[in-house]
């Protein structure tokens, strides 16, 4: 199949940085064409008039499922929010309430110009069909944590986890990953065990890191030392795509750029949860260590918006800094689409020939894009992602001008209606029983 899409401000974001008015033409799913000499037959062709066309955004780190959750723990700590309102809904979750929430949340995502993923929750199994039908890309992991989950009992999940690796490790689509949940849900043995499976396989850790101070004040209590550190004894750091890292210090920093660890930064969620830290973003940028962006689940966040989280990121550095030009915005443009693409494993080099066609197309007619002196500035500050006019994941459209060729939206938003008001009506009758 070719794709050409005729006549767009293109922002490859490549290493020149380089910016022309053109076509991009895509063949069998890569870029085959770029700016001049573009063949003009096509099998499906796409008028922009002048709309941006970029590498498509990248979410590093959510829980995909958690949209079924959205709204219903508000103005809460997370410690209290986890305790009083997410595990006892999470108690009640079955497989079909996962299916049900991942659709809700591939449909957001597509909607926003998300083309991958990187998942960490129950029923992983099911993530991964529905993400396959729908036709994005994802890591999504095995979640180990040191309780029965509503999946399985806690001493089947490593051999689950192996089993899952093995199971999508050559998927087109999915790679499969290592989730153990944290430094303060799992214990030494469990950290050993993940560290065994992920040298055996290769398969890349995922966790959450340093979110809120209780986080690391509970860890150096429990372990002696903070969460970081715990995963570096563990084995745990290389390659790892760390979640938060809201309270890590600079020498902290400096072992994640050693490690080659990616952070995946998650501001709205940390600053609804109110978990007080500012990830040390300038320091980060400056020791090499590759920042992604990530919404967290829509429980804490309440969107899946990777633009929002862009804009979020720029405001919360300006302000924490007293310093303008901190998170410049070319900077925090390429955390949402080539950071996470380099977290996830995924080619980086922007949008070059020869690269996977995962593009996301931004209309430019809207006031708040008007006028558009500099695209990238005006993507970070003004855009959000109801501002996508499409999403194509190699070279396959997944959302267009309000149309999802791969998701039933209709029936998708109906079941989660039906499921999350279940599942809620349900934490509701067991939080009455125990009062």
């Amino acid at each position: 199949m070719s794709l050409l899409l005729r006549d767009g401000r293109v922002l490859t974001l490549d290493a020149s940085g380089r910016m022309f008015r053109g076509d991009v033409r895509i063949e069998d799913g890569v870029v085959s064409h770029l700016g001049e000499d573009v063949p003009q037959q096509a099998d499906e062709v796409i008028e922009l008039d002048g709309d941006l066309v970029l590498p498509g955004f990248v979410n590093a780190h959510t829980h995909a499922a958690m949209t079924l959750l959205r709204g219903l723990g508000e103005d809460l700590a997370l410690e209290d929010w986890l305790r009083s309102r997410i595990w006892p809904a999470e108690a009640y979750l079955t497989a079909a309430d996962v299916a049900a929430g991942s659709d809700l949340a591939l449909v957001e995502m597509a909607r926003t110009g998300t083309v991958a993923f990187n998942d960490m929750y129950f029923f992983a199994d099911t993530t991964i069909e529905r993400t396959r039908a729908a036709g994005l890309r994802a890591n999504i992991a095995a979640t180990l944590i040191d309780f029965d989950t509503p999946e399985m009992a806690q001493d089947a999940q490593i051999d689950y986890a192996r089993d899952f690796i093995a199971r999508y490790q050559d998927d087109a689509l999915i790679r499969p990953t290592l989730g153990p949940h944290a430094t303060y849900t799992c214990s030494a043995d469990t950290l050993d065990a993940v560290r065994d499976l992920h040298q055996a396989s290769g398969a890349p850790v995922h966790t959450h890191c340093s979110e809120t101070r209780h986080e690391v004040q509970d860890v150096l209590s429990r372990h002696g030392a903070r969460p970081l550190e715990v995963l570096d004894r563990h084995g745990l750091t290389d390659g790892a795509i760390l979640a938060h890292c809201g309270w890590v210090t600079k020498e902290e920093v400096r072992q994640m750029a050693r490690r080659g660890a990616h952070a995946a930064h998650c501001p709205v969620s940390n600053l609804k949860l109110g978990t007080g830290g500012t990830m040390p973003l300038e320091e980060m940028r400056e020791a090499g260590v590759n920042i992604a962006l990530g919404t967290d689940g829509a429980a804490s966040n309440n969107t899946l918006d990777i633009l929002e989280t862009a804009k979020f990121t720029a405001l919360i550095q300006k302000n924490h800094r007293w310093d303008a030009r901190a998170a410049p915005a070319d900077a925090v443009l390429r955390m949402a689409t080539l950071g996470g693409r380099r977290a996830l494993g995924l080619d980086a080099d922007g949008l070059v020939k020869g690269a996977r066609a995962d593009l996301a197309i931004v209309r430019t007619d809207a006031p708040h894009m008007t006028p558009l002196y500099d695209p990238i500035a005006a993507l970070v500050h003004a855009a959000n992602g109801h501002d996508v006019r499409a999403t194509i994941v190699g070279g396959r459209v997944v959302y267009q001008d309000g149309a999802y060729p791969t998701l039933d939206v209709p029936r998708i938003m109906a079941r989660a209606r039906e499921h999350g008001a279940r599942l809620a009506a349900q934490a509701a009758d067991a939080a009455a029983d125990r009062r």
